[in-house]
């Protein structure tokens, strides 16, 4: 039974290994991002695209292995209190892998992520999480997946990443 079981893990390995994506880069990620907008802008070491109506910044940094999604949502100058709190809870268990964040003045919904590491689907799904949250928020404030749960928020809005995720399976 122990060897069963042993031989049953080598071999989802291999099988796994054998299906291994190759490492995200630069121009992987731009073969990506222009299947899911064919206008997308390469922007220094980036690329400006728009998805369902909303701008989208995407950046890479190679000498740190990062990359990040961006949606400016609006100016944090008269963010109240309660709309603070209300971003921090969504960030615990609805945002999911995007999150809210303030930078320079403004209110963003990102997605941050070691470059080389990334996934085709998870680049897709993160990128859908982030406008859904710059779109939700004042409202559901939700990535659109399912809820971690534990926390104060709920409701859900699946659809654009399964748009997406639909768009990505040619790639």
């Amino acid at each position: 039974m122990i060897r069963l079981a042993i031989a049953l893990i080598f071999l989802a390995g291999s099988l796994a290994a054998q299906e291994a994506e190759p490492p995200m880069d630069y121009e992987r990620l731009g073969k990506i991002l222009f299947a899911l907008d064919p206008e997308a802008q390469p922007l220094g070491p980036g690329f400006q695209l728009t998805i369902s109506d909303v701008p989208v910044l995407v950046v890479t940094d190679v000498s740190t292995d990062r990359m990040r999604a961006m949606v400016a949502i609006r100016s944090a100058d008269e963010l109240s209190k309660e709309e603070l709190y209300r971003m921090m809870q969504a960030n615990f268990d609805t945002a999911l892998d995007a999150r809210y964040a303030i930078a320079n003045g403004t209110v963003w919904a990102a997605f941050i992520h070691p470059l080389s590491t990334l996934e085709k689907d998870q680049l897709i799904s993160g990128l859908a999480q982030t406008i859904n949250i710059a779109v939700t928020y004042g409202t559901s404030y939700t990535g659109g997946a399912i809820q971690f749960g534990g926390g104060d928020s709920d409701g859900l809005q699946r659809q654009l990443i399964e748009e997406l995720l639909k768009k990505g399976e040619e790639i």
